[in-house]
C-alpha cells in the first residue's frame, strides 16, 4: 500500500537524492500553474475531465466515478508504462491530495511500483510558496542591469549564466518581456506560476555574495513583483548599458523576429497608437502595413520607448551608478565582466 507523504517530508527527500515529481492532473491544469521541476503524466485529459465533471455536476457521482473508471482502465499500460520509464524514487499529486493521486498511487503499488503520495497536493505546495514569499528575505546583493529597450540586458543575462554568474531572469519566469509588446512569441504565466518557480529559483542563488537582475518594474506582464525583491533591486548597484539605436533595433528584430507573427504586433502596436504623436504614428502604422519592421521599430524607439524610460529614469536619483557605452553586445558583456571583480 502506498503511503502519503507531508510536504516538508517531500522538500528534505529531494535534497537528500534524486527524486521525481509526477503531476497527475489534466495537462492545463499542469501549464497552469505546478511544482517546479514536476513531470505530467495525467489521469486524465483536458476533455475527459470535463465531460467527467459535467457527469459528476448534472448526473451524480456515482455516474462520474463510473465514467472516470471506464475512461482511465482505457489508458491503463500507457498510463503504467510512463511511470516504468522513471529511474528514481517518486512521488504523484493532484489538486487536494484526491482521487486521481490516490487512484495513481494505488494502480502503481499493484503493479510493484512504489511512489508516495504529496498529502494535500499542490494546495498545500501553493499555501507554502505563498507563506515563504511573505516572509522572505533576500541577502545576496543585486547587480541591476538597466537600459533603454533593446539593449540587450537579457542577453547579457542569458550569457552571464551560460559562464556560471548567478542571475534571477525575471522576465523568463513571468513569460513576458515586460512591454506592450512583451508577450508575442512567449506563453505568458500567471502569478501562481511565477511565484513558484521564482522561489526555485531563489534557492539556487541565495547564497551567493552578489546576483544580477534586470532593472524590472513592479509589473511584469499580467504578475507582480514582490516587494522583498522590488525594494532590494532598487538598493542594488545600478548599471546602465548604452548601445547605438541601429544596435538595439537588431536586436530587437532578432528577439521578437516579427515576420512570423505580423499580425500581433499590428494588434500591439493600435494599443499605444494614441500615446504617440498622430504623424509619427501613422509613419509607424504604414511601416508596419509594408512588412518594413527595422524602420517601424526604429521610429517606436525613439518616440515612445526611449522618452517614456527617460521621464521613467529621471526619478530615480541613483540611476545611473555606472555607465556602459558600448557599440555591441559583445563589447557591452566584456566591459561587464570586467567590473565584476568590483562588486
Amino acid at each position: 500500500m502506498f503511503r502519503d507523504i507531508t510536504l516538508d517530508d517531500l522538500l528534505v527527500q529531494k535534497q537528500r537524492e534524486p527524486h521525481t515529481l509526477i503531476d497527475v492532473r489534466s495537462p492545463s491544469e499542469f501549464q497552469e500553474s505546478t511544482i517546479p521541476g514536476s513531470i505530467n503524466i495525467p489521469v486524465f485529459t483536458d476533455e475527459e475531465r470535463a465531460e467527467i465533471g459535467t457527469l459528476y455536476k448534472q448526473v451524480s457521482k456515482e455516474a462520474a466515478t463510473q465514467r472516470g473508471l471506464e475512461v482511465f482502465a482505457a489508458k491503463l499500460p500507457t498510463f503504467i508504462n510512463a511511470f516504468k520509464q522513471i529511474e528514481t524514487s517518486m512521488t504523484v499529486f493532484c489538486w487536494r491530495g484526491g482521487m486521481r493521486s490516490k487512484t495513481a498511487a494505488t494502480v502503481l503499488d499493484l503493479m510493484g511500483i512504489h511512489a508516495t503520495r504529496l498529502s494535500g497536493g499542490i494546495r498545500t505546495y501553493r499555501q507554502w510558496v505563498v507563506k515563504e514569499l511573505e516572509e522572505a528575505t533576500f541577502e545576496p546583493e543585486l547587480i541591476v542591469l538597466n537600459g533603454y529597450t533593446g539593449s540587450g540586458k537579457t542577453v547579457l543575462l542569458h550569457r552571464l549564466a551560460k559562464d556560471g554568474y548567478p542571475i534571477l531572469d525575471l522576465e523568463n519566469l513571468a513569460g513576458h518581456r515586460g512591454s506592450i509588446f512583451g508577450q508575442i512569441g512567449l506563453i505568458p504565466n500567471n502569478q501562481k506560476k511565477f511565484d513558484s518557480l521564482l522561489l526555485s529559483e531563489i534557492e539556487k542563488v541565495k547564497n551567493c555574495p552578489y546576483v544580477f537582475i534586470e532593472g524590472e518594474s513592479k509589473r511584469i506582464g499580467k504578475i507582480l513583483v514582490h516587494p522583498f525583491l522590488f525594494d532590494k533591486k532598487e538598493k542594488g548597484v545600478q548599471i546602465f548599458i548604452q548601445l547605438p539605436v541601429e544596435e538595439r533595433v537588431k536586436i530587437i528584430l532578432e528577439d521578437y523576429d516579427p515576420t512570423t507573427s505580423p499580425e500581433k504586433f499590428i494588434e500591439a502596436f493600435n494599443m499605444i497608437k494614441r500615446r504617440i504623436h498622430v504623424p509619427i504614428a501613422n509613419e509607424i502604422e504604414q511601416a508596419l502595413a509594408e512588412n518594413n519592421f527595422e524602420k517601424a521599430v526604429t521610429l517606436l524607439l525613439k518616440h515612445y520607448y526611449d522618452p517614456r524610460y527617460e521621464f521613467s529614469s529621471a526619478k530615480e536619483p541613483h540611476f545611473s551608478n555606472i555607465v556602459i557605452k558600448a557599440t555591441s553586445v559583445d563589447d557591452a558583456y566584456n566591459q561587464l565582466i570586467k567590473l565584476i571583480p568590483t562588486f
